[in-house]
């Protein structure tokens, strides 16, 4: 079986992202159209028998895409949300540098929590944990479906790192996840490893 990670598509980068619920724009929504479109013609190299989303907006209107065009289900989940960033989320940028000047992801140490949200350790926590029982969840060898979650940027960077084995801060460097892009994780003796990186169509 495989796990499919999709960064959900364009929304507009003139407000804080995190936990905003503001939707995508209108290139995301052509982005994740083309995206389900594309899964659905070649069904036979990527067979996908479940969908689950993160449940902030942007997130979940890729997954609509993905799932009318798959004719899946959609399963929403908490746990794959980006970082919380607390009372700045879906905040306009410029209002954002007059009320909180400097505050941004990389500035903050990893123990310090945005007013209101999360720190960074947090928020590798809360992936690292999910990401794990996920995995062990479809370890069992009688679970053979081939699943997306539909999730940010943030998330796919931390999967990414541990993956790979390389200790992850909120100040190093990023692996690429552009939007509407495709990951794939897959069991290979005993071992999960990326055989799909970045993958846009």
């Amino acid at each position: 079986m495989a796990i499919y990670l999709v960064r959900h598509g364009k929304d507009d980068e003139g407000y804080r992202g995190g936990w905003s619920q503001r939707g995508l724009n209108t290139q995301g929504y052509r982005q994740a159209e083309k995206l389900g479109r594309f899964l659905r013609e070649n069904s036979a190299s990527f067979p996908i028998q479940r969908i689950v989303s993160s449940d902030l907006q942007r997130a979940l209107d890729t997954a609509g895409e993905l799932a009318r065009e798959l004719e899946l289900p959609l399963e929403r989940s908490m746990d794959w949300r980006e970082m919380n960033n607390g009372v700045i989320a879906g905040m306009p940028n410029e209002i954002v540098n007059e009320r909180y000047p400097g505050l941004y992801f990389s500035g903050l140490r990893m123990d310090e929590c945005y007013p209101d949200g999360e720190s960074p350790l947090d928020f590798f926590t809360r992936i690292q944990e999910t990401f794990t029982r996920l995995c062990e969840e479809h370890s069992d060898s009688s679970l053979d479906d081939n699943i997306i979650i539909v999730t940010h940027g943030g998330v796919i960077n931390i999967i990414y790192h541990i993956i790979k084995g390389i200790d992850w801060n909120n100040r190093g460097s990023k692996f690429p996840a552009s939007y509407a892009s495709l990951h794939r994780i897959e069991l290979v003796d005993r071992r999960w490893s990326l055989s799909l990186e970045n993958y846009t169509v």
